[in-house]
């Protein structure tokens, strides 16, 4: 038989405590003696588990919580005889109760639901060209896996063989397909939408994106944030207040106001209940798991509520350049050819016939850009790989050649073009030359652009008065260049590790709360250092190992979703404080003067924590990446 788990117990029993309720009710109408009795049965049932959790945390802990004071006033309205109202206020604290655990085990299934995605089992290509199905456990990094058409992939990899469209939205938050194709890393969790493709292992299991993804986001339910904190630890003091409180109520006004003994139990059990912290105490948990798992299906893992918290007050954000800002592989901005024609078209289709050969990132520029331009698919080059330089290419009695101009030619370069040069290194850019018979036909500047996202994240940054910085090793003149697209505060360039972490620091003196958002080994430091350390999640293992926060996939305009995630989150718990303390103090003062009933007190004081976590609620919905 399977067990009911403790959440549909308490939501079990809630519902039993508002039966015999009903029943109670009924029965005390007919003046039946059995009235008292359900009552008492329903109470019994419906505060139980909470009633057992508070003296537990009493005796274990010697922390008073509310459940305490709510199970106190519930035997206190008995004791005068207000059954009914002792059982309404215990089924609408249950209810409350079970509410808040729902949403605790919402934010909690939204992602562990994910695990359905990743199959126990997965298809082992064995030398034959056969196929065996084998547990992922049991899966050695370097073998190789055929992956059908529909199939989820069963662990990280890297494709071999095949092109793949990949649904990866349980990793990235991204509902469109991505193309794939061969050398291309693959992941645990995400769905093959093209055809059959073969992959081979690159981690083990327990080290894959996706298990990375379930532990960080189970580390974060873990870890409160401050606000959180703040009120779990005043809720004790809180408690002994109003147990103090409570016999003040009764004995001064019977002693000295002459009010009868039974008004004033009456009202101290009122007090018990309506000064209790109840919605105070849910003001921030519920909303800030809400946000954790609505940022993690988003695409983006906070570590703990504390780092969530703290992004809606920060206040200088810095980037590192490569593969943060910018996609991390040049690209050709500009293109000379010298001649036209006939000349223009051999130069262009030796030039790609030579690259393609190569897999060095300048080559894989050319390529990319010229692709869709060559006119003819040469074969008849030797082609060679000058390391350092260039390539070298022998066509008949012709001599090509690609690569700086000091192994492209002997020759002095036209004044006009010399001039071209100079203001495309004078932009940070690469220039590499194309010559034939030792006469350049072609010249290239290429460069690592930004990230079409990255201007967009910069200019949201700046609107909210946030200072926007950009960190590099890279020279100078090409920080600048790429800082001056990005139209970047502050540009800081030639740094090394340490240079970055002694900025971080100083720029938190200056500043205060802060964030670095970094990929590399290089960056490990700085992203410690930082009020909130940012990893990309295609970054080093180390770099996401030290980060507070990891976007997962290498989209920087998800930080624009965060940070506004961060700042719903503090307007709901800014709000939900200042609501439940005011109710808190308005039910008080009506208590004093007899104006409120128990049964008002308990609508009004139960009411207001329904209402508090229902409000935390709303950050379970979609958040905008941008605007």
């Amino acid at each position: 038989m399977t067990k009911l788990s403790h959440e549909k117990q308490v939501m079990i029993s809630t519902a039993l405590c508002g039966i015999f309720m009903v029943i109670g009710w009924v029965l005390d109408k007919t003046n039946n003696g059995l009235a008292p009795f359900i009552f008492v049965t329903g109470m019994v049932i419906g505060g139980y588990f909470q009633t057992k959790e508070g003296i537990t945390e009493t005796i274990e802990e010697k922390h008073l919580s509310v459940d305490l004071l709510m199970a106190l006033a519930a035997i206190g309205a008995c004791l005068i005889g207000y059954w009914f109202e002792g059982i309404m206020l215990t089924f609408i604290f249950s209810l409350s109760g079970s509410l808040e655990e729902y949403t605790t085990n919402k934010s909690k299934r939204e992602i562990y639901s994910l695990l359905e995605m990743q199959p126990e089992n997965a298809l082992r290509l064995l030398p034959d060209q056969s196929t065996e199905e084998v547990a992922v456990e049991e899966l050695v990094i370097g073998e190789t896996l055929l992956v059908p058409k529909g199939a989820n992939i069963p662990i990280d990899g890297m494709i071999i063989k095949g092109d793949v469209l990949c649904d990866e939205a349980s990793i990235t938050g991204e509902s469109l397909p991505v193309e794939k194709f061969v050398g291309e890393d693959v992941f645990a969790g995400t769905i093959n939408l093209g055809n059959a493709f073969e992959m081979t292992v690159s981690k083990n299991s327990s080290d894959t994106l996706f298990s990375k993804i379930v532990q960080l986001v189970e580390e974060a339910q873990n870890t409160p944030s401050k606000t959180s904190s703040f009120l779990d630890r005043i809720e004790n003091t809180y408690v002994k207040i109003v147990l103090l409180a409570v016999p003040l109520m009764i004995l001064i006004p019977y002693f000295f106001l002459g009010w009868t003994w039974n008004e004033s139990f009456y009202r101290g059990m009122v007090l018990l209940v309506v000064a209790s912290p109840c919605a105070l105490v849910a003001s921030a948990t519920p909303a800030t798991l809400a946000a954790i798992s609505s940022g993690a299906r988003n695409g983006v893992l906070f570590k703990g509520g504390v780092f969530l918290e703290q992004l809606s007050d920060l206040k200088a954000i810095s980037f590192d350049k490569t593969g943060t800002l910018t996609k991390g592989k040049p690209a050709i901005t500009d293109a000379f050819f010298l001649n036209e024609g006939k000349e223009k078209e051999d130069s262009l289709n030796t030039l790609f016939a030579m690259e393609k050969t190569s897999t060095h990132p300048l080559a894989q520029a050319v390529t990319s850009y010229f692709r869709n331009d060559v006119t003819e698919q040469l074969q008849n080059i030797n082609i060679q790989d000058m390391t350092g330089s260039g390539m070298l290419g022998l066509q008949e009695q012709t001599e090509w050649r690609i690569g700086n101009l000091e192994f492209a030619t002997t020759k002095n370069l036209e004044d006009s073009h010399i001039q071209t040069v100079e203001q495309l290194q004078e932009e940070g850019k690469t220039v590499i030359f194309l010559s034939k018979n030792n006469q350049i036909t072609a010249f290239f500047g290429l460069l690592d652009i930004p990230k079409k996202e990255a201007i967009s994240t910069i200019k949201y940054f700046q609107e909210q008065g946030i200072k926007t910085v950009m960190m590099t090793g890279d020279h100078p003149k090409t920080a600048n260049a790429v800082g001056k697209m990005l139209n970047i505060d502050e540009i800081h360039a030639s740094c090394t590790p340490e240079t970055k972490t002694n900025l971080i620091k100083t720029q938190q003196e200056t500043y205060g709360v802060n964030a670095m958002i970094g990929d590399g080994v290089n960056d490990a430091p700085a992203l410690a250092n930082a009020s909130i350390g940012v990893a990309m999640g295609q970054g080093t293992d180390i770099a996401i190992d030290v980060a507070d926060v990891v976007l997962m996939q290498d989209d920087i305009s998800k930080l624009q979703m965060a940070h506004r995630l961060s700042k719903k989150l503090k307007r709901i718990v800014t709000q939900n404080i200042i609501f439940s303390v005011s109710v808190i103090c308005l039910l008080i003062i009506s208590n004093f003067f007899k104006i409120i009933s128990l049964p008002i007190g308990v609508i009004g004081h139960e009411g207001s924590t329904i209402l508090v976590i229902l409000n935390g609620l709303r950050l379970l919905r979609t958040q905008k990446t941008t605007d």
